[in-house]
């Protein structure tokens, strides 16, 4: 039998990602990312909770991370769940990391929020349009 390890976020980044090289030369970016969510407590009072999840992109989205995202900025992560360890000072200590396989951005432009410049100009296509023809 096949099993599912399918993960949807939609927060805000906690620092702009961290860039860095394998040896082979491939992208890696690492960023936190806050996601809260509102309840009432056994004492009836609104109440709200934040959950911190550490985000690892790969490759060329990886790359886009690096150059889009920045701290504060809204976004939809799709992945996979990673556990993994390391040993330190003698102390084995475990992660959990949320592989991204899809980022897709919120938001418009301001803080945080860089809007990815065009990899085209935008304009009429070849040929043109005569400004007469435009409606406005």
């Amino acid at each position: 039998m096949a099993g599912l390890n399918k993960v949807i976020l939609v927060g805000n980044l906690g620092a702009d990602p961290e860039m860095r090289y394998t040896a082979s030369g491939t992208a890696v970016a690492k960023f936190s990312l806050a996601t809260s969510r509102k309840f009432t407590g056994k004492d009836g009072q609104r109440q709200e909770k934040t959950e911190w999840h550490r985000i690892v992109a790969w490759a060329k989205l990886a790359e886009i991370c690096g150059q889009y995202l920045a701290k504060g900025k809204q976004v939809i992560i799709e992945g996979r769940i990673e556990y993994g360890s390391y040993e330190k000072d003698g102390v084995k200590h475990y992660t959990t990391d949320i592989v991204a396989e899809n980022m897709q951005m919120l938001g418009g432009p301001g803080p945080g929020n860089r809007a990815p410049e065009p990899e085209a100009p935008f304009g009429p296509p070849s040929g043109g349009t005569p400004e007469d023809d435009i409606p406005f």
